[in-house]
């Protein structure tokens, strides 16, 4: 009996199997008929010879099926869940997108609200606990009476409603006391320029009312803001006054010709319409400094009583 096996694929080498088996027992007559466990060796004979050939010499498979009935050789079962066109499962990565898109922005729009909230939160504390502040330790919650440049009797409760940009000083004083209500008269006409303002009234009280009598101060107001009220009174009328709002003011030894200089606080005060002092300006601030701040205490103003 002669018989060949031949395999071919993509993945082996090309094996021709040849065996030849030759079986004597049924051609010789002569022969016992008794089998035994191992046969002679001249009853049975085979052959097995073994041809390769290499890998590189292997034409590639072919992809078209040529004649009916030729299957061509398979290296596997294709992928789980491939699909026709080598997609990858989703159908529709622009939808994915879009969602990551979405949950991006209300993730950022969460973050973004809760950090205005923690915002606000801080700031009102602020303000509360400044208010509170200022009502424990408010300047200028006394009243004065005192006399303006045109010898009416004035309180503080006329300036109520209204805020003040208030000076302390003198008609004596050599420079300072011109350059500051130069500077606070500059102040009121910047505010003056943006009609969303209240109006602010400049104030000016002596602190040397033995010189400073009403016609002393008409003269001087003159030279600044046409708005600037001068107010005067006696001795203790002007010292409580300067009380009210902590000003310090000495006057110092006289000379041949009886002049003397009053050494004494330099700030312009800012009073709200509560009739409160709520801020002050030393000499270190110029008037557009002085006037943006007095816009944004305008602008968060909050009623103390």
């Amino acid at each position: 009996m002669l018989g060949f096996l031949h395999l071919r694929g993509p993945t082996h080498p090309r094996v021709t199997w040849c065996v030849l088996r030759t079986t004597l027992q049924s051609s010789l007559p002569f022969l016992p008929t008794t089998t035994t466990t191992q046969p002679p060796q001249h009853l049975q004979k085979a052959t097995l010879c073994l041809r390769t050939t290499h890998l590189s010499s292997v034409p590639p498979p072919r992809s078209k099926v040529r004649g009916r009935g030729h299957v061509p050789y398979s290296t596997g079962p294709s992928p789980q869940g491939s699909k026709p066109g080598g997609g990858s499962g989703s159908s529709k990565p622009g939808i994915r997108l879009r969602t990551r898109l979405a949950v991006t922005a209300l993730f950022g729009a969460g973050i973004m609200g809760t950090w205005w909230y923690v915002h606000r939160e801080k700031e009102q504390r602020f303000r509360d606990q400044r208010i509170e502040q200022l009502r424990q330790v408010a300047v200028g919650q006394g009243d004065f009476s005192l006399l303006d440049h045109e010898g009416r009797r004035r309180t503080k409760r006329d300036f109520l409603g209204d805020w003040t940009l208030l000076y302390f000083g003198f008609t004596h004083c050599p420079d300072i006391c011109p350059d500051e209500l130069d500077k606070m008269s500059s102040v009121v006409r910047i505010l003056d320029e943006d009609p969303a303002l209240p109006r602010v009234q400049p104030l000016f009280i002596t602190v040397d009312p033995e010189r400073d009598d009403v016609a002393a101060m008409q003269r001087y107001v003159r030279d600044f803001h046409p708005r600037l009220v001068g107010l005067t009174g006696s001795a203790e009328e002007v010292k409580q006054a300067g009380r009210d709002y902590r000003v310090y003011a000495s006057a110092g030894p006289k000379d041949e010709d009886g002049d003397y200089i009053v050494d004494h606080t330099i700030l312009i005060y800012l009073v709200n319409p509560d009739g409160l002092f709520l801020d002050y300006y030393n000499r270190m601030k110029d008037d557009k400094q002085i006037a943006q701040s007095v816009r944004n205490h305008i602008n968060n103003y909050v009623k103390l009583f």
